[in-house]
Formats: structure tokens, sequence, C-alpha cells
């Protein structure tokens, strides 16, 4: 039994060794979220994962969201919040919350988790250097009464217009693990939250990722019959958009994926964060654990 256990633990390591060899000195961006931030095994797991792959010569860049904790600290400020097509409206109050919980508590737990596996993480935000511009998204929505499209304010929710890559690079270069949160600054100061998705997908592509990796709370992309799809072109997400298998908010997570395609990233994966060790597993085992995406044509 300890020969077959032993032999079994020799493949796997074995396994990786082409993985490891082939990433060895590339930069992957993770973007860090759903149940993955909440479980505190999982969020252990994730932690061993990143200081894992820095150690072997990988750079990783996390890029972390909190949705449900800032909800959870404007319940508790008895703050109401209001969502307009999935987007949650943002006024300088809300702000003042969201950046408290992404920029300071979920930011920090994150560096902490990390550091205390044995990384070296320094924690940021798109205001520190100003290194994520960003401009206020404007949303139209059809007025049911006039039938007319019209210009909905949502308040400090941004889309990014650049990424200085340079402080990321550096602290990559320096033997850090940088940890982002998805908050931008406008030309004229004001912050913006902004996608995490998005930030994670525009960073991969300033910083010529070979991979983004996108978690989720589902296995990755489905079919209609329930079956995971393990391995799709930009051209496949296009086909399954159209005839609905890819629906709700799995579209935005797809279209930041070929965006972040055709912007240079080499593979983008969509994977299960409720897995223990799914980044490990993803990265270097031949069946991996989520949807692998890539830029080649059907």
């Amino acid at each position: 039994m300890k020969d077959k256990t032993a032999n079994n633990i020799a493949h796997i390591l074995i396994e990786s060794l082409p993985y490891i060899q082939k990433f060895k000195g590339k930069t992957v961006v993770i973007k860090y979220g759903g149940n993955a931030m909440l479980d505190e095994n999982l969020k252990a797991c994730f932690a061993r994962d990143i200081v894992l792959m820095k150690l072997v010569g990988i750079n990783p860049v996390v890029v972390h969201g909190g949705g449900p904790q800032i909800g959870d600290l404007l319940a508790r400020l008895n703050i109401q919040t209001e969502f307009i097509n999935g987007m949650r409206v943002t006024d300088s109050e809300t702000m003042d919350v969201v950046e408290m919980v992404l920029g300071g508590q979920v930011n920090k737990q994150i560096v902490n988790l990390i550091n205390m596996a044995g990384g070296k993480a320094v924690g940021l935000t798109g205001k520190d250097g100003n290194f994520i511009q960003a401009r206020k998204i404007e949303m139209t929505q059809v007025n049911l009464e006039t039938q007319s499209s019209e210009i909905v304010d949502i308040g400090h929710v941004g889309e990014v217009t650049t990424i200085d890559p340079s402080m990321v690079e550096m602290l990559s270069k320096s033997d850090f693990i940088p940890v982002i949160a998805p908050i931008g600054v406008g030309k004229d100061g004001c912050s913006y939250n902004i996608n995490a998705d998005l930030v994670a997908g525009k960073l991969a592509e300033v910083l010529n990722s070979e991979k983004l990796i996108l978690l989720t709370n589902i296995p990755g992309i489905l079919d209609k019959e329930g079956n995971l799809l393990t391995g799709l072109s930009t051209s496949d997400i296009d086909k399954l958009i159209a005839n609905g298998t890819i629906s709700g908010g799995m579209i935005p997570k797809t279209r930041c994926a070929t965006e972040a395609l055709q912007g240079g990233v080499h593979h983008v994966h969509i994977i299960d964060g409720r897995v223990e060790h799914a980044v490990l597993l993803e990265l270097f085992t031949d069946q991996g654990v989520g949807t692998l995406l890539t830029n080649q044509k059907s």
C-alpha cells in the first residue's frame, strides 16, 4: 500500500515537471473570488497554491473581488444598496465602503494568508501610483413607457482606460506577489469600483501574461446538458453565446476572457474555485479542473 501511494505521489510530481519548465519565468494573473474567498480551507489552499507557483519560478499576480463582503458591511451600516443590470449603484457613501472593504479588509486578509503560507505578498489598489486609470461607465437602459434608451447614473462604477504595469512588474521581479483590489482612479481623482474580472483581463494583457485564471463557483463552461466543456476557442464562445448555452453572469466573464486572448494572453482558464488546490491542478496536471480557452480558430 505504501509503495502504491509513493508511486502515485511520484507520478503526480513527474506529471507537473514539463508544466513547471514551460511556465518558469512567465506571468500568470489569477482572479480570486467566489467560494474560494469564503471557505477557510479553500482560502488556505489558494494561498499555498500561489506561494508554490512563486517558488517554482512563476510570477503570480492576484486580482480579487469582494461583493459579498461589501454587501455585508453595507447591511450592517444600514446603507441601502441597489443593482441595475447586475451592477451595484455606487454613490459616494457606498464607494467609501467599497474602498474600505476591497482596499482594506479583503485585500489585507489575502496578503496575510499568502504571507502566512510563506510568500511575500504586497497589497495594492489601482490608486497606488495611479496605476489603474478609469472612467465612469455610461449605462443605458430602455424606458418602458417611452421605449427609448436613456442614460442611467450608477455612480462610482468604472471601466479601465489604461493600466501602467511598471509597479506590478517591479514587485514581481523583486520576489513579491502583488495582490490587487479592483479600484481605479479617474482624471479628476475620483475612485471607481471596477469589475474584478475586467481588471484581471486588462492586467493580463498589459503584463503579456502566459495565462489568465478566473475562479468561479461552477466547474467551468457547461453545455446545455450540464457537461463540462474543457477546450474552447474564441469563435466557440461566440457560438455558445449566440445559441444561449452561455448566458447570464457567464457572458461578461467569457467576454472578458476572449478580449484577453485577443489582447495577447496565451490561455485563459475558467475553473472551479470550490475544488481544493484548483489553481495547481489546472496549471500542473494533464486533466485540469475547468475550461481552457484559446485564440485558435475552430
